[in-house]
């Protein structure tokens, strides 16, 4: 049970900023940081800061018509907010969601489609261009996973807020403040929020290129993200965590462990942080330490549905289809809303032989899901069904 090769990263689904300063120093950051275990990472270049919020003269402009109502000095956020959603006539406006889209503010304005820690770069860009003051917040929401590729991905979420700066000048038409949120369910979600830095957004966007190189098996290029990740927001447990994920894949195991304990000694309620490291244990015949780890854990995510939901993408994977039931079934008494969890039973229902009650499922999740590209997916499910 435990020697299955499971790894759980920290991914922001969004992003985080602060106007507050992060603290740039961390005792044990030279022994945590091993290059002589990746000796060719300056090999892969890291986008600079620069270079993740640049934007070409087409963003720029876009940006003007979306703010100024008359003149320069007269600034519309409302509408700016509202422009960056729509579709228009030019193709020059509308973004769309892509869970695995880590791209940099110009690419994304282009592209048009991108994840949420992106998108949020691209607004923070194209505001701060337009003449008005942005800010990101980070939103304390409850552990939520995702499955990619073998991996359990634990997202992050930030949005952004955009105001026209308290200048004399300057001429606020309608509100003075937006926020902008490309997760519209969360906008309608209560959860706490705190302002978090440029900075920090900045080592967000790293740590998820690393996660994308981790998860594609490029361990030379992921250890450069998480490598800067790290060096620009020392503070930032993820970036620890899935260098751990790291060192464990390339075998060592000391150095994993080590890594692990620093990402917990900045938050000692990191269940993530504590999970790899039970996995770790495991690896190193360190049983009774692993289970005693597991126990805590499960204990304080019993009430959790993305627990169990990941727990049946786990067994889903694995072909164990009775046991990702009966996980799936505990999520959806937790959260019969989310669409992931619907689909979840629909996908192993229809694995059972089960059709009639899989198309119900699936047309649950697609009426409850939020974003474009999910609904297609459900879409193209139920066609596949009804045709066969």
């Amino acid at each position: 049970m435990y020697a299955r090769n499971t790894f759980i990263l920290f991914i922001s689904c969004l992003l985080f900023a602060c106007q507050s300063t992060d603290k740039q120093t961390t005792s044990n950051s030279p022994t945590l940081l091993n290059d002589a275990l990746f000796p060719t990472y300056q090999l892969f270049a890291v986008e600079t800061p620069e270079e993740i919020f640049f934007l070409d003269d087409d963003a720029k402009a876009f940006a003007e018509r979306a703010v100024y109502e008359i003149s320069i000095s007269e600034k519309n956020p409302k509408r700016f907010a509202k422009s960056l959603f729509e579709h228009s006539d030019q193709n020059d406006g509308a973004v769309v969601y892509r869970n695995n889209a880590n791209t940099v503010a110009n690419s994304t304005f282009n592209n048009r489609s991108a994840n949420c820690l992106s998108l949020s770069i691209m607004a923070y860009a194209l505001a701060e261009h337009a003449g008005l003051d942005a800010e990101f917040y980070e939103i304390d929401i409850p552990e939520y996973w995702t499955r990619r590729d073998g991996y359990s991905l634990l997202n992050g979420h930030i949005n952004l807020q955009v105001s026209v700066p308290d200048n004399p000048l300057l001429v606020s038409v309608g509100a003075s403040a937006v926020t902008i949120d490309f997760d519209p369910q969360m906008l309608r979600s209560p959860f706490p929020r705190k302002l978090i830095s440029k900075q920090k957004v900045l080592s967000m966007f790293y740590n998820n290129k690393g996660a994308d190189a981790l998860v594609a098996n490029r361990y030379t290029r992921a250890y450069g993200y998480f490598r800067a990740a790290a060096l620009m927001s020392p503070q930032l447990q993820q970036s620890w965590v899935n260098l751990g994920v790291l060192y464990r894949k390339i075998g060592a195991l000391d150095q994993a462990e080590l890594t692990y304990k620093h990402a917990l000694s900045l938050n000692e309620d990191n269940l993530t942080a504590w999970e790899n490291l039970s996995i770790l244990y495991v690896h190193q015949g360190r049983n009774d330490e692993a289970m005693a780890i597991t126990e805590m854990v499960k204990t304080k995510r019993r009430t959790n549905p993305f627990y169990h939901f990941i727990l049946g993408e786990q067994a889903f994977d694995e072909g164990a289809l009775a046991q990702a039931l009966s996980h799936y079934q505990r999520a959806l008494r937790l959260d019969d809303g989310h669409h992931e969890i619907l689909f979840g039973m629909a996908k192993v229902l229809h694995e059972l032989g089960d059709i009639h009650q899989s198309q119900r499922y699936l047309q649950q999740a697609l009426k409850h899901a939020d974003n474009d590209q999910d609904k297609e997916r459900y879409m193209s499910k139920l066609a596949s069904i009804a045709s066969s």
